[in-house]
């Protein structure tokens, strides 16, 4: 039996979604919870590795279970309080959905959704989840004409982390902007303008992608390039031509949409 899981995650304990040797992982601990409570081997496959730190909010994977009997109708809210109960408090999984048999969390993905989350002003109710960045202000519309460069169908290399494995570096990217994103009452007065959050949407992401788009972008922000180097900067084809990587707390993978509905 085919099955979709929904959950969110912080990612600060774990170096990203994949297993790997000698470094927790999501992945790991959701196979684990799960053999636990179903009492058999379960390999899960998730949308897509997220790096050391990143976030993800709706994250989409897939399982498929030998018990017919496991997960019913009426046994899900059951099951969703005991996989909760064993999995860390820095996972939580929301759903987990009867799908049809040849469905697949990372290939039938569409697009996928990112934000990231940064300001200027130093704040005790921000957390981990936003990243400072000590400067006056930021250019948001220099950085809003440089990110219309990302848009389109091309070779994002100068993006990728080195030594990435990725088959492919070319990928599709339909939105990429920033807002500003002032806090609601009651800290609007002490953050009021200072918070910027970047949404980048994509049919898929090379390794790194989304923090080193951020940090190419910022530059344009403090007036260190112009919006016109970010195409530039594509062309060459070189990791050492775009910006430096920001951190990857501040990160989230928000949204994943699929061809057909999860429900």
């Amino acid at each position: 039996m085919k099955y979709f899981i929904k959950l969110s995650y912080d990612g600060a304990p774990f170096s990203g979604w994949q297993i790997q040797k000698n470094a927790p992982s999501v992945q790991e601990e959701l196979q684990k919870a799960f053999s636990l409570l179903l009492k058999e081997d379960i390999e899960i496959t998730g949308c897509g590795r997220t790096d050391t730190g990143v976030n993800a909010v709706n994250y989409i994977a897939h399982t498929e279970i030998a018990s017919k009997e496991a997960l019913r109708a009426s046994s899900k809210q059951q099951f969703l309080y005991k996989i909760n109960a064993i999995l860390p408090k820095s996972i939580k999984v929301f759903g987990v959905y009867k799908m049809h048999p040849e469905a697949h969390a990372r290939f039938d993905a569409v697009s996928r959704t990112y934000k990231y989350f940064l300001t200027t002003v130093p704040s005790p109710f921000d957390g981990p989840y936003v990243w400072y960045l000590k400067c006056r202000s930021l250019d948001v519309e220099a950085m809003n004409k440089a990110a219309k460069y990302f848009l389109g169908t091309q070779d994002f290399t100068s993006l990728q982390k080195l030594g990435s494995d990725a088959t492919s570096p070319i990928c599709t990217v339909t939105e990429a902007f920033w807002k500003k994103a002032p806090l609601s009452a009651p800290f609007s007065r002490e953050n009021k303008g200072c918070r910027y959050v970047f949404t980048v949407t994509a049919n898929r992401f090379l390794r790194n992608m989304v923090r080193a788009m951020v940090g190419s972008l910022v530059e344009v922000g403090l007036h260190k390039r112009q919006p016109e180097w970010v195409a530039e900067m594509l062309k060459a084809k070189d990791r050492c031509a775009a910006g430096a990587s920001v951190p990857g707390q501040a990160l989230f993978l928000c949204d994943i949409k699929y061809p057909y509905p999860i429900k």
